[in-house]
């Protein structure tokens, strides 16, 4: 995040082109859904909107829509009832899993925690689902494709450091990964445990 891939997202304030890289799927995985699919899919998920959402999302750029969607469809596993909270919890796992292997040398565990995390399921609803109404807008969605690639593409570079052998290089992806996520929660998520419905915001 600290890297000029993430300059418009620190100048501004956890899924695209070069920013659509999906890890290699397993043997048997879902296939990634046609053009067709999901715009299909897109708009199941307008359908289940609030009308304040779906008119923001209405208003978004064709660009835009278009990027979401591929953020999408880089990723083909569906959550049926799974939330964003909880697909969050999911790839915390996987990050913790890889750091166990990094820590124990374990390449091959390494390596398919890095990809799990790359391709973690879409949460039901889909992402925009679950983004606070005044983050809906081009500027702050904007920043998904390098949020992305902070994240999901490091994950990747440190699974092919691991197929190699290369263990050292593997782990210096761990802290991109985690400034990819972190700078996302503060985009995105706010701070947590405070409510805007308290007559004294709690502290930190």
């Amino acid at each position: 995040m600290k890297k000029t891939l993430f300059t418009p997202l620190m100048l501004a304030g956890c899924l695209v082109s070069s920013g659509l890289m999906a890890a290699e799927p397993p043997k048997n995985a879902p296939t990634a859904p046609t053009a067709a699919q999901m715009q299909a899919e897109m708009q199941n998920m307008m359908k289940a909107y609030t009308p304040e959402l779906r008119q923001k999302v209405m208003a978004l750029s064709p660009e835009l829509k278009l990027t979401i969607q591929k953020l999408h469809a880089g990723h083909p596993r569906r959550a049926k009832e799974t939330n964003l909270r909880q697909i969050m919890h999911e790839i915390l796992s996987e990050y913790q899993s890889i750091a166990s292997a990094v820590a124990t040398d374990n390449a091959e565990q390494a390596a398919e925690a890095a990809r799990r995390l790359a391709s973690h399921r879409i949460p039901k609803g889909g992402l925009l689902a679950y983004f606070p109404l005044d983050k809906v807008n081009e500027a702050d969605l904007g920043v998904l494709p390098a949020m992305n690639m902070a994240v999901e593409g490091s994950a990747l570079k440190l699974a092919e450091a691991a197929d190699a052998g290369d263990m050292p290089k593997a782990a210096s992806y761990m802290s991109d990964i985690m400034t990819g996520c972190v700078a996302c929660h503060q985009k995105f998520r706010g701070v947590p445990g405070v409510s805007a419905n308290l007559m004294t915001p709690v502290s930190k």
